[in-house]
């Protein structure tokens, strides 16, 4: 970055630009609003994001970021262990959430199926899924992926894998427009989308 009289500073703006959605001016107004801040807010700031990466863990049960063995839904008594829903990822976690409609449990794949991308079944948290199925620990399984080729592909995967053990298989509503991604759609329709969602068997079948 030309013209700037600290190199601390630049590599303080090129870090920030480096997050998602934030391009050099935004970079920029973070470091300098950063710098207006007292010694002590500032350590803060930068303890909260050591703790972050060193802290944070995932859910040995449905891999949701945690702070332990098992994350806070997991451990929540009231939450309904035999509804699971899948997701792709923290974010659609964080969306349903939201949305206040569902009690259940998650499972987070940590991505979709999509070869494009190089990225298969083996390189999802699939297995241990299907493993819960077929121990009889779950009576439904929503699968809630976005509404893409991808998604599309990986709820057909995933309902091939569980179909034979005696679970429900249902999908939300099409209340998501086509090629979104959940944390895109706004809370009431996410939450009637869920609230209305169907079984896999009569969307496949029409």
């Amino acid at each position: 970055m030309e013209n700037q009289s600290s190199y601390l500073f630049e590599e303080a703006v090129l870090a920030f630009s480096k997050l998602p959605g934030i391009g050099k001016k935004s970079a920029i107004r973070m470091v300098l609003h950063l710098l207006r801040q007292d010694a002590e807010e500032m350590e803060a700031f930068g303890q909260a994001v050591l703790n972050l990466r060193h802290g944070v863990k995932y859910c040995r049960s449905c891999h949701n970021m945690s702070d332990g063995e098992l994350c806070h839904i997991c451990k929540d008594p009231m939450r309904d262990g035999h509804t699971i829903c899948v997701v792709e990822n923290l974010r659609d976690v964080l969306a349903i959430e939201n949305t206040r409609q569902f009690k259940g449990r998650y499972h987070v794949l940590g991505g979709i199926i999509s070869p494009m991308d190089g990225i298969g079944p083996a390189d999802l948290n699939i297995e241990d899924l299907v493993e819960k199925a077929a121990k009889g620990e779950v009576s439904e399984i929503i699968m809630a992926l976005s509404t893409t080729m991808e998604g599309d592909t990986t709820n057909f995967y995933l309902y091939k894998r569980l179909k034979d053990h005696g679970v429900r298989v249902s999908t939300l509503a099409r209340g998501v427009s086509i090629g979104d991604d959940l944390e895109f759609a706004d809370e009431t329709t996410l939450g009637r989308s869920l609230s209305h969602r169907i079984p896999y068997e009569d969307l496949i079948g029409r």
